[in-house]
């Protein structure tokens, strides 16, 4: 996760412990002059196939199943990673 933070500007902490952890994603302004914040980033994790809230408007929270693969986990991350390029 914190490859991100390293690699997209906007995606500026991750915070946590464990498996519980969240993102602080800068709010930004598209091409086309809409908002692009939290909110739209939980929107693009949902359509690649992983939920997460988004809250108080620039975090979004991960709190995967307690009984969980590494496989599974490395998936999830793999999502995370696809969504966040994508929101760019």
């Amino acid at each position: 996760m914190q490859k991100l933070v390293d690699e997209f500007t906007y995606v500026k902490l991750v915070r946590g412990k464990g498996l519980l952890n969240a993102v602080v994603i800068e709010a930004r302004t598209a091409n086309d002059g809409s908002p692009k914040t939290a909110w739209e980033l939980c929107l693009l994790l949902r359509d690649n196939g992983l939920l997460a809230k988004p809250t108080h408007g620039d975090i979004i929270r991960f709190a995967p199943p307690l009984v969980i693969s590494e496989e599974q986990l490395m998936e999830c991350c793999r999502i995370i990673a696809l969504s966040v390029k994508q929101f760019a």
